[in-house]
């Protein structure tokens, strides 16, 4: 693994925004060239198939993120020092999700040239994942032709994620009208809004999920009035809700929508919740190698991916987009053979 930490290393130390990962895509499609391995490229995406590929067997795609979020203020180490400290490698997106980026790739150059593989391989390191971006892993799929399973490199502490809770964002807006807050004139739309939260806060959605738990709605920006004696005509929220497989963004919307009398905009319905079911060969699998599995309540690339996936990655997510983030080496030695121990032999027909 000597030479992914290096390269990891280096990514640490490559500036690599959601939109801006061109220079880091390139560390990537190097290792790839160093081994001879044709690649494909779309934007700031990289993509490579196995060299024994054969036509009729399943496809298992490995995938992991090659952008990062930006440094916070309060980081006391160089988010981009790539510094070494024993078992530990700092640095912005170390542990989310570098580690999972060039542990998957380790894995695939493993596997890349074996000749009796009972399916085919592809290693896609997508861009703009952390904005959840039209230009990453969704502008793929159609490139990618048929995936029969994906494993999705997150931060998991190498346990399996088999659900993941969909996101949608929530515009609303409570209308009123203006009057004289000195007068019993007007209609406010702040205490409209206020109403409107409230049975937010109270609802609670009627199916819940064994492993995603429920619906959560939180939230998390109000904003109302522009002068302390105009009563306010419009008092505009923010939600942000965490869907289970039981809804649909698009029927969370709709009640949603009918519970409140503010007008309610989604931004997007695109990253709905995503699963697999337990009887799935690669949890079987999984749970037989003594892996746990949990429903995550973090958004992924799986989001957007119309196929079987779990999450699974080396490193904490608790540790994701916080300061001084960090990776530990023995972790990202422990995930390269557990990534090895899933795939070797799996059996997906």
């Amino acid at each position: 693994m000597d030479a992914y930490i290096e390269l990891l290393k280096q990514l640490i130390q490559t500036q690599s925004f959601s939109k801006e990962e061109e220079p880091a895509a390139e560390l990537v499609r190097n290792v790839l060239r160093s081994h001879n391995i044709p690649f494909e490229t779309k934007k700031n995406n990289t993509w490579a198939r196995n060299q024994n590929w054969q036509e009729g067997l399943p496809v298992v795609l490995l995938n992991s993120h090659v952008d990062t979020v930006r440094p916070g203020k309060n980081w006391t180490k160089d988010p981009f020092g790539a510094l070494l400290e024993g078992d530990y490698l700092y640095g912005l997106g170390s542990n989310d999700a570098g580690a999972s980026l060039v542990t998957l790739l380790a894995v695939f150059i493993h596997f890349n040239s074996q000749d009796k593989l009972p399916y085919n391989l592809i290693y896609a390191a997508s861009a703009e994942e952390e904005i959840s971006g039209p230009n990453g892993m969704e502008s793929l799929i159609d490139e990618l032709g048929d995936i029969d399973l994906a494993l999705v490199g997150e931060p998991t502490q190498m346990q399996m994620a088999i659900a993941e809770k969909g996101l949608m964002v929530l515009d609303c807006v409570a209308h009123g009208k203006t009057g004289h807050a000195a007068r019993n004139e007007g209609e406010s739309a702040l205490y409209k809004g206020i109403e409107d939260i409230q049975k937010l806060r109270d609802y609670q959605f009627e199916k819940t999920s064994e492993v995603l738990g429920e619906v959560k709605l939180s939230i998390t920006q109000i904003n109302a009035g522009y002068q302390h004696n105009v009563v306010p005509d419009q008092c505009s929220f923010v939600v942000d809700v965490r869907t289970n497989e039981h809804y649909s963004n698009q029927k969370a919307f709709e009640i949603i929508d009918s519970l409140i009398g503010s007008e309610v905009k989604a931004r997007s319905f695109r990253l709905n919740s995503s699963g697999i079911e337990l009887d799935h060969p690669i949890v079987k699998r999984g749970m037989d190698l003594g892996l746990t599995y949990y429903g995550s309540p973090t958004t992924s690339d799986q989001a957007v991916m119309p196929f079987r996936s779990i999450k699974i990655g080396p490193g904490d997510s608790a540790r994701s987009h916080t300061a001084d983030e960090y990776i530990l080496i023995s972790e990202l030695k422990e995930g390269f053979k557990t990534y090895v121990s899933l795939l070797d032999g799996l059996r997906l027909r």
